[in-house]
């Protein structure tokens, strides 16, 4: 078999490709370096894995060329991971893709030598785990298997395996992080087949001798699966009890009476919907097991510290604060670590779904870092719930860098995510409904750190799930006499009890407007409803104006609002106390009964026309009441 630099000696490689002139000359350097590189390690590499190694590379490079473009580099350097995994380590069943008690992959690291100057291992071995090196990543496979068995085998720490590859490996972009991120042309391609003794004009090929040699995984992972079902069998004639209930959760099914652990009645007095969701949810955390709840360095501040908390952690470890706990604790101490605990939640919830039901929590502010975990979790269609707390500008004197304008416009675009903000301590409780329900969906509650009016009967945590729901406007008080009323005003959480004072103010003279008002927690869930529910809801068909009142950017309100009060694109917040800072941006009872009267009348005289869209807190004379503004 002729090698990669027999080839470029002996100037079978193409000239140039795609306009690079030098491309020929750089191939050469580039494979006489890997020739060099590669000597020791190919020497000891047997036969078939040569093959294997060989056709998971051109295979690769193969199908990033047919599409065009993909991400070749690092996967043909690791393609002799993928084998040490995939033939030799992992416990798996193809045919059974969910059992249970299949293998799981330990910890693994990829470094890139090009900017990263850190002392990665002595960084890993400080973090607590053991630190494995393999220096020749790109054939060592009985080395990367070696490490593999040595890290699944350790029972206290968590293993980091440090693998030196070569990007691009056998191509001439080996070593160039131009490899990465591009298909690597026709003719590397053509190069890399001749190279390896593979028919530069056969195409996605994959030999007998490959077949054969991953051919017993199918009936190895069926073997392992009975296996693990006579394990079960066993258990379950040993214990049945403890059987059941596993064999319960691993269905994905709540306790069968959940719902009775929310309290029917809540209190009647002003609370912030974080007290709220602690009254809630701690019923259910002592009680439900499939929870595992987690925070973000915030235990007291999310009000989740439910009766007989018990941390999830090494038994052994002491800390300076004393909090100790075990392996059987279902509560994690995640530190300030948002994309952290995010992103384990995934995990915990994508290998059995529901059998797991992480909980997260944080400042909604401190979500911006969560959120490609979030991202994740929704794009894989995993039940996680994320707590967040300390959710609008009234959270307060922390300020600018607190205070959450814009993020619930990102969590209400992202697909396949629910974002509820409750408004009072009823709909709290129907946003828990709501969340466990939603089996394939991750969401986020929305929950304020100021006291809130309680609105109760007029709110209904049976009609959380809709997403919107009309809390004033069935009766005939607020109707006109031609069956159409003068607006409809939508708010959600804490700034739906204002909205709802707002509303009694503007029906009362002068104005003496026939109001409605729309408790509006989810956009998702609104946007998922019949079309007749959301026009009897909003009743813009029938010719009823709709204002949003929202202390957030107004961004995504114009699809059912023809006007909002909302904050603005010049500010982010302020710091001030939490009611000061309301009156600071202009959401009062006094100025929006002003601003929201003011829109109306210029309605009727012509000055709004319908279905456009009006920022009341940015344009025209009725959004001069912002304390901050100077004109």
């Amino acid at each position: 078999m002729a090698t990669s630099l027999e080839f470029a000696q002996n100037g079978q490689i193409n000239g140039h490709v795609d306009g690079h002139k030098d491309y020929g000359e750089a191939a050469v350097k580039a494979l006489v370096q890997e020739e060099k590189e590669e000597e020791t390690s190919v020497a000891k590499l047997s036969k078939e894995h040569g093959v294997i190694l060989k056709t998971f590379r051109i295979l690769i490079a193969d199908l990033c060329e047919q599409f065009g473009g993909g991400h070749p580099g690092s996967a043909i350097g690791m393609a002799a991971i993928g084998v040490a995994l995939w033939k030799y380590t992992m416990q798996y069943a193809p045919h059974t893709p969910d059992w249970l008690n299949r293998g799981q992959l330990p910890a693994l690291g990829v470094t890139r030598d090009m900017t990263n100057t850190e002392d990665v291992n002595a960084k890993m071995r400080a973090c607590g785990f053991d630190v494995i090196d393999i220096e020749d990543g790109c054939f060592d496979v009985e080395g990367l298997t070696n490490a593999l068995h040595q890290s699944r085998n350790s029972s206290l720490k968590p293993t980091f395996i440090n693998v030196k590859t070569i990007i691009g490996l056998g191509s001439a972009r080996a070593g160039d992080a131009e490899a990465h991120g591009i298909a690597l042309g026709a003719a590397d391609v053509a190069d890399m087949k001749r190279a390896y003794s593979f028919d530069p004009e056969q195409h996605l090929v994959i030999g007998q001798e490959v077949r054969d040699f991953f051919e017993e995984i199918p009936s190895r992972g069926e073997s392992l699966v009975e296996g693990w079902k006579s394990l079960l069998d066993r258990y379950s004639a040993a214990h049945p009890e403890l059987a059941d209930e596993f064999l319960s959760r691993i269905r994905g099914e709540l306790p069968p009476h959940w719902k009775d652990l929310i309290p029917k009645t809540l209190p009647s007095q002003p609370t912030a919907s974080r007290k709220a969701n602690g009254l809630v949810f701690n019923p259910l955390a002592e009680k439900v097991k499939s929870f595992m709840i987690g925070t973000a360095d915030l235990s007291p501040s999310v009000n989740m510290i439910y009766p007989g908390k018990l941390a999830f952690q090494h038994p052994d470890l002491s800390t300076t604060c004393g909090i100790n706990g075990s392996y059987s604790g279902r509560y994690i101490h995640f530190g300030i670590r948002e994309h952290a605990m995010a992103s384990i939640s995934n995990g915990l919830a994508a290998f059995s779904p529901n059998t797991i039901i992480p909980i997260t929590s944080s400042f909604f502010m401190f979500y911006i870092y969560a959120a490609p975990g979030v991202r994740m979790g929704a794009l894989q269609r995993l039940q996680v719930i994320h707590v967040a707390t300390h959710d609008s500008i009234g959270m307060g004197e922390d300020g600018p860098t607190h205070q959450p304008i814009e993020l619930a416009a990102l969590y209400r675009a992202m697909p396949n995510l629910l974002y509820i903000r409750p408004g009072d301590n009823e709909e709290v409780a129907g946003a828990w409904l709501t969340a466990l329900e939603a089996k394939h969906t991750p969401s986020i509650i929305s929950t304020s750190r100021h006291a809130l009016p309680q609105l109760h009967p007029k709110t209904d945590r049976n009609l959380v799930r809709k997403g919107a729901y009309v809390l004033h406007g069935e009766d005939d008080s607020t109707t006109s006499p031609d069956g159409i009323a003068d607006l409809t005003l939508i708010s959600s959480g804490a700034e739906l009890p204002l909205t709802v004072s707002v509303a009694s103010s503007l029906r009362a003279p002068p104005h003496s407007l026939t109001i409605r008002v729309v408790s509006f927690s989810s956009h998702r869930l609104f946007s998922q409803q019949p079309r007749t529910y959301q026009r009897s809801v909003l009743q813009r068909h029938a010719g009823t104006p709709a204002v949003v009142i929202e202390a957030y950017a107004s961004l995504g309100w114009e699809r059912y609002a023809d006007a909002g009060y909302c904050m603005g694109t010049e500010r982010f917040g302020q710091s001030l106390p939490g009611e000061e800072v309301y009156r600071f941006f202009g959401f009062t009872v006094e100025n929006l009964v002003r601003v929201v009267g003011g829109y109306v009348e210029g309605l009727r005289g012509g000055r709004w026309g319908r279905g456009e869209w009006v920022d009341l807190a940015e344009g025209g004379e009725v959004s001069a009441g912002r304390a901050w503004r100077e004109d």
